[in-house]
């Protein structure tokens, strides 16, 4: 508005700026005034933009810093996910060779006693086989019937 006062103001004086082909100390000082008027008023434009700019600048940062913190807590969860998946994976894998070894003690425990037994057994088998011959040396019925049975 103040623009628009100062540009009727020079027309309106321009005519007598004609007629006079000099213009007064006052003229000119009113002019200057009107001049800083209208700068000083640009300046707060200009300040006014400015600091508009500035906290839309603000709000940009922390929008990214926000962002920025969503970014670490994912990142943090994902570790602590991968953390656990990696103890899950080693105990069950810890549990698997725990019950391997298990099972490999148990069968030698197991098949110990079995083959300590079976020998006793065929030891026992061969002592009667023995004595059978022994005797059937003297009895030759007996020495007949364990030649049909391929003893």
């Amino acid at each position: 508005m103040k623009r628009f006062m100062a540009i009727l103001f020079l027309f309106l004086s321009a005519p007598t700026w004609i007629a006079s082909a000099e213009l007064t100390k006052g003229e000119i000082k009113e002019i200057q005034e009107i001049m800083r008027q209208e700068l000083q008023h640009v300046d707060r434009r200009f300040d006014d933009m400015n600091k508009r700019l500035d906290d839309m600048n603000n709000r940009i940062n922390d929008m990214n810093n926000r962002i920025s913190e969503v970014n670490n807590s994912i990142n943090d969860r994902i570790d602590a996910m991968n953390n656990l998946m990696l103890w899950g994976f080693g105990i069950i894998f810890a549990g698997m060779f725990a019950l391997l070894g298990f099972v490999i003690w148990d069968r030698r425990t197991a098949l110990a006693p079995a083959t300590r037994k079976n020998k006793e057994l065929e030891e026992r088998q061969e002592r009667i086989e023995k004595a059978l011959k022994e005797f059937a040396i003297e009895e030759p019925k007996l020495a007949e019937i364990l030649k049909q049975r391929g003893i």
